[in-house]
């Protein structure tokens, strides 16, 4: 993802300069479904070279007449964390085996792509399944012998029942009551393998539906749990309390869906005479709300190569960037910071210039902008609710974030 910072030479403000990160977009998905519009990955993974100019959008008659000229610079990709849930219920034994046997490709695949990733694995830890049980264990490279960790695996041994992923993700993340390593719904702690700033992808893989509702894994405000009251669940990943740890993130889902256009509807598994215990309605929510990819459970060896494949590039198209831009020396002249702005896109062609503030204090929760230094400044940093509008909503194109030198700013 780029950025076109634009200095003081002699070309219009119209000028567009958009480079790219050299991301190979060629991933296939598939027989898998992609939820929400697929990013335009042609030129690079950024948008259409022939689009609009610099301006367009733009209300404000100055940005048409100032003079600017144009010095290429790119946004940092920030590392990936992508956690796992899988069931461990008899009935999954296939679906163990199909992760087993494909989690150290999909994870080659965002190697490739130049992702900094960590696969995290929610699901009891074992190679000896039982008539009840079947256990999940990662094999060398990305785990190591004897179902063990690496430096970008860890796997939370946890006996994921087939209607509690959700609950039992929050639990133990937060280790609270009935979800510690010592129960048996619980972990041994996993939240310290995740990363401040990363993207964070969850994935969960099951044949039943959530007793825990999709509005509830977001804002759940804390306490007993609603399902089982002798156990305590933490506020939900998008509470204010979590910051933005889970900021953006995407959920995928393998599981029992049967329609793309009724959620209650079931697969039915080869043979066409059994199904899944569920369509799975919660997840279906939370992979259309977040835009994610989803595959179904009923077919079975068919479906996981292009489920891995169109997980990897949720994975790539998703992953968020950097706020912090370095400022490049202006070419030939002396830097006036009371002549810049920035404009931001997301992806969908509505770019907005937020306003500069004075500091990170005077941001609230407002979009803006600032100085590292407003003395002598070497970076602008885009303040909370405008990092999180630049990073991609899905749109057309790859989001993308301007900063336009030459023009007065717009202040707040």
């Amino acid at each position: 993802m780029c950025i076109a910072l634009l200095a003081s030479a002699a070309t219009a403000c119209g000028t567009k300069i958009d480079r790219s990160m050299p991301d190979d977009p060629n991933v296939q998905t598939g027989e898998s479904e992609v939820n929400g519009p697929d990013p335009d990955l042609s030129n690079g993974g950024f948008g259409d070279p022939d689009a609009a100019p610099l301006d367009a959008g733009n209300t404000d008659s100055s940005f048409e007449t100032c003079a600017a000229t144009a010095v290429e610079a790119t946004r940092e990709r920030l590392p990936v964390d992508i956690i796992w849930v899988v069931d461990n219920s008899s009935s999954m034994a296939p679906a163990v085996a199909a992760v087993q046997a494909g989690l150290n490709d999909f994870a080659t695949l965002i190697a490739s792509k130049g992702i900094d990733y960590k696969v995290i694995m929610l699901s009891k830890k074992g190679a000896t399944a039982t008539s009840s049980l079947y256990p999940v264990c990662i094999p060398p490279p990305l785990g190591t012998a004897n179902c063990g960790n690496s430096p970008t695996f860890f796997h939370a041994s946890l006996n994921v029942k087939s209607t509690q992923p959700l609950e039992q993700f929050l639990g133990t993340l937060d280790q609270t009551k009935g979800y510690t390593t010592t129960d048996s719904y619980g972990s041994e702690p996993w939240s310290q393998e995740l990363r401040a700033g990363a993207t964070k992808t969850i994935v969960v893989v099951t044949d039943d539906n959530s007793r825990f509702s999709a509005t509830d894994f977001e804002t759940f405000p804390g306490g007993a749990n609603p399902s089982a009251s002798s156990r305590m669940l933490p506020p939900g990943i998008l509470d204010p309390s979590r910051g933005n740890q889970f900021a953006g993130y995407t959920f995928d889902a393998i599981y029992g869906w049967g329609s793309a256009t009724d959620p209650g509807v079931t697969c039915t598994y080869t043979g066409g005479t059994t199904k899944p215990a569920s369509s799975g309605p919660t997840y279906t929510t939370l992979v259309t709300k977040t835009g994610g990819v989803r595959a179904k459970i009923c077919d079975t060896a068919t479906a996981w190569k292009p489920f891995f494949d169109a997980v990897a590039q949720s994975v790539v198209s998703t992953s968020r960037v950097a706020c912090e831009l370095d400022i490049p020396a202006p070419d030939g002249g002396t830097l006036d910071p009371n002549s810049v702005n920035v404009r931001m896109d997301d992806g969908t062609g509505a770019p907005v210039t937020p306003p500069r503030v004075s500091s990170a204090a005077d941001c609230a929760s407002a979009d803006g902008w600032y100085y590292d230094d407003p003395a002598a400044p070497k970076k602008v940093l885009l303040c909370p609710t405008s990092c999180e509008n630049a990073q991609s909503k899905g749109g057309q194109n790859a989001p993308k974030v301007e900063v336009l030198f030459g023009c007065v700013s717009i202040v707040r």
